[in-house]
C-alpha cells in the first residue's frame, strides 16, 4: 500500500500542477485517473474526489474573499438549487442501491459524458466570453435569477454523480447569464459555491462507504505543493495553447469512458 499511496500523491502532484497553471477543475482530471490508471471503484473515486475538491476549494474561496472578488448573490442562487439537488441525487443513488456495479456503470459513463461536455466550454472559453460580452443581456432579471437556480440545480445532479462540471461548465453558463459582471468575480463565485455543493454531495457519497480517507490524504499531499508550482508556472505556456490541450485531452478521456 506505501506504494500506491506514493503513487496517488503523484497523480495529486501532477493534477495539482495543471490546476494552478490552467485553472481548470481537478475533478475533471483527478476522478478519470483514478478509474482508468488505478481501478478505483467509480464511486469511491468521485466521493474521494468530492472531498478533495472542497478541501482544495476552500482555500481559493478564502484568497477571493480576501480580494473581494466573489458575487455571493450568485453563490446563493446557485447553492439554492444545487444543494437540494445534491440530496435528492444522492437519495436516488441509495435507493438503487449504490455501490452497486450497476451504479458503478452508470457512473462511468456519466463522468465521460460531463467530460464530453466540459472540454468545448474549455477550448472556447475566450469565444464564449467575447460572445458574451458583445451580445449583452437580454433576458429580464428574474428570469435570469430562475436560470441561475436551475443551473444550480443541474450542477448539483451532475457533480454529485461526476464530480466534474463545478468549475469549466458552471463558469461557463454563468458567463453567458451575467455577461456584463466582472470575471474575476464569477470565477470567485463559481469556486465558492463548489465548497458547500462538493461537501454536501462527499459526506453522501462517504456515508455510503464510498470514501478512501487514506487516498484523500495521499492526494493532498502531492496537489497543495502541486498547485503551488503551477500558480508560479502559468506564463510557461501561452493560455491558448494549454487550453487546446486541455480540451483534447479532455475529449479522449471522455470517449474513452463513454466506450468503456
Amino acid at each position: 500500500m506505501t506504494e500506491f499511496h506514493y503513487a496517488y500523491a503523484f497523480s495529486g502532484l501532477l493534477v495539482g500542477f495543471l490546476v494552478g497553471m490552467t485553472g481548470v477543475g481537478g475533478g475533471s482530471l483527478m476522478t478519470p485517473i483514478l478509474i482508468l490508471f488505478f481501478r478505483i471503484h467509480p464511486q469511491a473515486a468521485v466521493g474521494t474526489d468530492l472531498l478533495f475538491a472542497t478541501m482544495t476549494k476552500s482555500v481559493g474561496t478564502l484568497v477571493h474573499g480576501s480580494q473581494r472578488t466573489v458575487d455571493w448573490s450568485i453563490v446563493r442562487l446557485l447553492a439554492s438549487g444545487s444543494i437540494p439537488a445534491t440530496l435528492m441525487t444522492l437519495g436516488i443513488l441509495h435507493g438503487v442501491g449504490a455501490p452497486s456495479d450497476g451504479v458503478a456503470h452508470f457512473m462511468t459513463h456519466a463522468i465521460g459524458v460531463a467530460l464530453l461536455i466540459t472540454a468545448p466550454s474549455v477550448l472556447f472559453r475566450r469565444e464564449i466570453q467575447r460572445w458574451a460580452q458583445n451580445r449583452g443581456s437580454q433576458l429580464e432579471d428574474r428570469h435570469v435569477t430562475l436560470l441561475t437556480v436551475l443551473l444550480g440545480v443541474a450542477l448539483g445532479a451532475l457533480v454529485t454523480i461526476s464530480s466534474v462540471g463545478a468549475g469549466a461548465i458552471g463558469l461557463a453558463a454563468m458567463i453567458m447569464l451575467y455577461p456584463k459582471r466582472d470575471f474575476a468575480r464569477l470565477v470567485g463565485a463559481d469556486i465558492a459555491h463548489a465548497v458547500p455543493l462538493t461537501l454536501v454531495a462527499g459526506l453522501g457519497h462517504w456515508w455510503f462507504g464510498a470514501v478512501d480517507l487514506s487516498l484523500l490524504a495521499s492526494l493532498l499531499a502531492g496537489s497543495i505543493p502541486g498547485v503551488m508550482l503551477g500558480s508560479l508556472s502559468i506564463d510557461v505556456m501561452p493560455a491558448r495553447f494549454q487550453q487546446a490541450v486541455l480540451g483534447v485531452v479532455l475529449l479522449a478521456i471522455g470517449f474513452k469512458l463513454v466506450t468503456s
